[in-house]
């Protein structure tokens, strides 16, 4: 791991461990208010809508101006986003607070085009995968911190103590960027990018068909898993009666095997594999995962599903990112980085606004089930995205 890599990897563990920290605890504060499941999951979908929007304009602004303004002007919109959250006394305030973070979400295609900026094309699936490692600690600690912060029992939870974390973490986030991350893109580059054309989302997604298949399945893919996330604490409380405390730990499951996967198997994997096929693994594991978790009869049964999603989409995650990066050139990789990760920004507007009302409509086993069935095509489109003689790499 070199230098740059290394301190981007720090970054992003403590980004993503302030943001980790509230993941179980938003359904439990919209629940506090009296929203019903119908209102709650779509609350957590307005984080993404937000993110879908500003996530390509974002990375177009890291590609002309560089990557660490964009990190830094990021965290800091997320560090005001949770003060918000933390003095929330309603849903409004609530929903707020979320619209907020997910406008200010530039951070994650950011830190993607970063890792790509300082790889050599055949290194870039490890490079990504060490940055979605780094998501993964940051969900795999920051949820079962959050929990255990707020306590297990739904009625008393303490939700300003995790949010106050999560402020701390985001400003040390901050420093880290400013005094040790180096720019990974040069003057004449960003210069360079400033002369040239603007490539909007649509036109990438119109000329790329690469970049429009593995998007494709990075949206079928993320919107199962958006329903998994948006539904499960839901789904905990009224089929157990857990708490925060045990929705974190629960989620866990998921968040520890895909760190793993990120952190190590997928370098080995990969060269021996390639891509495509890790991703399409990915895919086929997640469909079985979401398939046990719908039909488990006790909590145990329920666990393994979890595992194999983790599993799962610590496989396709950065296998499905390299993909992407090599239809890219390095002065518009923030861009091309920024428009994949708008199709799993769409995914976790749909999931989270579909999730409640199929969960009170077909009942608790049916979020999973329908999960399963829309993930299945995404292995054929991850298959089309295979790179070809003449691709970018």
């Amino acid at each position: 791991m070199n230098k740059q890599l290394g301190s981007l990897f720090l970054v992003s563990v403590i980004d993503i461990l302030g943001f980790g920290v509230l993941i179980p605890l938003v359904p439990y504060m919209a629940d506090r208010f009296g929203a019903p499941p119908a209102m709650i999951t779509p609350i957590l979908g307005s984080y993404s809508l937000c993110q879908l929007i500003a996530a390509p304009w974002w990375g177009r602004l890291s590609d002309r101006w560089g990557r660490r303004p964009i990190l830094m002007t990021s965290l800091a919109g997320a560090c005001v986003s949770y003060v918000i959250l933390a003095l929330a006394d309603n849903i409004y305030w609530l929903l707020v607070s979320r619209v907020l973070a997910g406008f200010m979400a530039g951070n994650i295609s950011a830190a993607f085009a970063y890792a790509s900026d300082v790889s050599a094309p055949e290194k870039r699936a490890a490079a990504l995968g060490l940055v979605g490692a780094a998501i993964g600690i940051g969900f795999t600690l920051g949820q079962p911190i959050g929990g255990l912060l707020a306590g297990n029992d739904p009625r008393t939870a303490n939700f300003v103590l995790p949010a106050a974390v999560s402020v701390s973490l985001s400003v040390l986030a901050i420093l880290l960027v400013a005094f040790v991350l180096p720019e990974s893109q040069t003057e004449a580059r960003r210069r360079e990018q400033r002369q040239r054309a603007r490539l909007g989302p649509l036109r990438l997604l119109l000329e790329r068909p690469s970049l429009r298949f593995i998007a494709a399945a990075s949206l079928l893919v993320t919107y199962s898993q958006s329903i998994l996330e948006s539904i499960f604490a839901i789904w905990a409380l009224h089929k157990f009666g857990f708490g925060p405390r045990t929705v974190g730990l629960l989620l866990f499951c998921v968040a520890l095997p895909a760190l793993l996967m990120q952190a190590g198997l997928v370098r080995i994997l990969v060269p021996r594999l390639g891509e495509p096929r890790l991703a399409t693994l990915g895919v086929a594991a997640y469909v079985a995962g979401l398939v046990i978790v719908a039909q488990a009869p006790t909590l145990g049964f329920a666990v393994i599903g979890l595992i194999l999603c983790g599993i799962a989409v610590g496989a396709f995650n950065p296998s499905a990112s390299a993909l992407a990066s090599k239809q890219s050139e390095g002065h518009e990789r923030g861009i091309v980085m920024g428009t994949y990760q708008s199709s799993g920004s769409l995914a976790r507007v749909i999931g989270p606004f579909t999730s409640g009302p199929i969960y009170a409509a077909l009942g608790p086993s049916a979020p999973f089930l329908i999960g399963a069935c829309v993930t299945l095509p995404a292995a054929w489109f991850v298959w089309l995205a295979r790179p070809r003689a003449g691709t970018r790499a």
